[in-house]
């Protein structure tokens, strides 16, 4: 299993709207759902490299 990189998730933040959130508290201040859909992306993104 590969570790999701940093600028993967800030990048994925950033698209969904939540990086302020992660810039000024951190990512244990971003929401449980949000953190859902950042996860749900980046399978996709991944997904798409492996295919």
């Amino acid at each position: 299993m590969t570790k999701m990189s940093d600028a993967l998730k800030a990048e994925i933040a950033k698209e969904m709207g939540v990086y302020d959130t992660v810039k000024s508290s951190g990512w244990g201040s971003v929401s449980s759902r949000d953190c859902g859909h950042i996860v749900t992306k980046a399978i996709e993104i991944a997904e798409k490299h492996v295919h």
